[in-house]
């Protein structure tokens, strides 16, 4: 089976990036009212969420240009390391459960992809 070409995968990573800000921001927007943490959470989450999902991508494709798995470990390891930094003085500098809504915000993009390629490599 022979993969979708280069432009349906930017147009599918572009629909992916488009639908996780809009969610997330209408999300944000309607718990700022009761909480502007969460809100902030969900804002941080999405767009650490937008540039781990474009990384993964990124150093998938030169996985398959190079060959080299080691490149591909070592910078799976700095991508975890950075993240795992955010969210964690998120949850320091406010309140615990703000992990919540970083971590919700954080998988919609890799969600919302994974569904569009579902869908469209089903057909």
């Amino acid at each position: 089976m022979i993969g979708p070409d280069p432009a349906t995968l930017a147009r599918l990573r572009r629909s992916a990036v488009a639908t996780s800000v809009l969610v997330a921001g209408i999300a944000a927007l309607a718990t700022l009212p009761f909480s502007a943490y969460a809100a902030l959470a969900l804002a941080v989450g999405a767009a650490c969420g937008i540039a781990n999902m474009l990384a993964i991508m990124r150093g998938s494709e030169r996985l398959l240009d190079s060959r080299n798995p080691v490149f591909f470990g070592l910078s799976s390891l700095l991508r975890l390391g950075a993240f795992s930094i955010v969210a964690a003085a998120l949850a320091v500098r406010g309140p615990g459960w703000a992990l919540g809504p970083f971590l919700a915000a954080f998988f919609l993009p890799l969600a919302t992809y994974a569904f569009r390629a579902w869908r469209l490599f089903r057909s």
